[in-house]
């Protein structure tokens, strides 16, 4: 497993990004048939390749969206009341979210790139990075968003253009 340069990830997908996003757009207009067991097999081996605590950027560049029963999780294990914990650590986005206020994650360590409080954090760090949440089609905002952030998730996509293109 190869460490992951963030510097060079940040700089491939800089380069790519068009290239890959139009992919990605000509998927959701026409989807080949059997896209979905590509991915899962695609998401499979890229965790061969990847591990996140060599990288975090999700941790250092994005927020998640706190639910109401994360709030509730995280203020508990915390000893705070959720009206503390919102008032300390979150703020409501434009559509009415909870967010983080700051970058990187306050939760994260950044010497070990591990959360400090991994076993309640919210869902949508759990679920993180989405690859086989739903059929690639209904999420594919999600591979156009997170192909920036994640270097799974770039490499995910990256196989599967790579699959497409040797059958085609």
């Amino acid at each position: 497993m190869a460490t992951i340069n963030l510097r060079s990830f940040k700089q491939i997908v800089r380069y790519n990004r068009r290239r890959v996003r139009s992919f990605l757009s000509r998927l959701e207009k026409k989807t080949p048939r059997g896209l979905d067991k590509l991915v899962v097999q695609a998401d499979k081996e890229t965790w061969k390749e990847v591990n996140c605590l060599d990288c975090a950027n999700c941790c250092k560049t994005m927020s998640p969206t706190y639910t109401k029963k994360d709030i509730k999780r995280i203020s508990k294990h915390l000893g705070m009341t959720e009206k503390a914990f919102r008032e300390k650590w979150l703020y409501k986005d434009k559509s009415g979210d909870w967010m983080n206020i700051k970058q990187p994650c306050q939760f994260l360590d950044l010497e070990t790139n591990m959360c400090n409080i991994y076993a309640v954090r919210p869902r949508d760090c759990a679920g993180f990075p989405h690859h086989t949440k739903k059929r690639m089609t209904d999420y594919m905002h999600m591979y156009k968003q997170n192909i920036e952030y994640c270097p799974a998730t770039y490499k995910v996509v990256e196989k599967i253009m790579e699959e497409l293109k040797t059958n085609n």
